[in-house]
């Protein structure tokens, strides 16, 4: 874990490659500041704008990007999100697709010295290639295909005018190495397989880190309020406004493993294939390559 101790740093990122638990961390987060005795509307997970957020970034400048290219709105974004940063009164939670990536002036995308933390949240790609797939109405080929391009983007298009700004996402594994070597952050790697299977002892170490209340009664009690059931049951009586419009449903499975009922053998193999080094550095593999029965990852090495 890298330390940083810029004193106008208020910014606590939320990062993860999409479909890996961002949505449910921001749910926990929100429902763990709720002061009232019921889960929080899932269409007001207040906790702060996505990175890409066009209006939030805009907001920090005194002129219109719209006419601005991908580049030259990437290059402003560093100094957005300090001004942002400095407003602040007190910390924002805020979710960020971006992988940590470096400008053409060579400077990061996303600035030490606005950065409180950064929670990464990963999943195994596996799982992720399900749930992508989903995610963006496509087959899960196009989805693992996806997850391989060393240079995929999202809200990429130069026509038309988007509420969310470029995002490299590049390939899984590179958007984790990223993150996960990211200098000069205070970093917390969480797996979403011990969101799920020791939920109270990870969601606990995450409260901690994002400096929120962290005593077990009202962790536990945000975890109950933010259940899939419950998220499920939410999306089933409203729209769920993040949900893409193709999407048939945000809130899907949740499950750990799902993509063994899933994915064929060669799927399989192509998916290890492409990220091999990653999964066994986070113990979704284990030293010879196969899939671990009970993996494990020690941040610390």
């Amino acid at each position: 874990m890298n330390q940083n101790t810029h004193s106008q740093a208020n910014i606590y990122w939320l990062a993860s490659y999409p479909k890996s638990g961002n949505t449910w961390v921001r749910a926990f987060i929100a429902n763990l500041l709720h002061e009232e005795p019921e889960p929080v509307d899932i269409n007001k997970l207040h906790t702060g704008a996505i990175a890409s957020s066009r209006a939030w970034v805009e907001s920090a400048l005194d002129f219109d990007i719209n006419e601005l290219s991908h580049d030259e709105i990437d290059l402003l974004r560093p100094a957005a999100y300090c001004r942002l940063s400095q407003q602040m009164e007190t910390p924002g939670y805020h979710k960020i697709h971006d992988a940590y990536t470096y400008l053409t002036n060579s400077e990061p995308l996303i600035p030490a010295q606005a950065t409180k933390g950064a929670l990464y949240i990963v999943r195994n790609p596996l799982d992720v290639a399900v749930s992508f797939a989903n995610h963006n109405h496509c087959s899960i080929d196009k989805s693992i295909n996806k997850m391989g391009l060393q240079k995929y983007s999202f809200s990429s298009s130069t026509k038309g005018l988007h509420n969310q700004l470029r995002q490299w996402l590049l390939s899984w594994s590179k958007h984790v190495v990223s993150w996960l070597d990211a200098p000069d952050l205070n970093t917390l790697v969480v797996r979403y397989e011990d969101m799920k299977q020791t939920p109270l002892t990870t969601f606990t170490q995450i409260a901690t880190f994002l400096e929120l209340p962290n005593n077990k009664n009202q962790v536990t009690e945000a975890l109950e309020y933010c259940e899939i059931e419950k998220l499920q049951m939410q999306e089933a009586q409203k729209t769920f406004n993040e949900k893409p419009a193709k999407t048939e449903v945000f809130f899907r499975k949740g499950q750990v493993g799902d993509w063994q009922n899933i994915l064929s053998d060669s799927q399989i193999t192509t998916l290890i294939d492409d990220h091999r080094e990653v999964m066994q550095r986070l113990g979704y593999l284990n030293v010879h390559g196969e899939l671990s029965t009970t993996p494990s990852y020690n941040q610390e090495t």
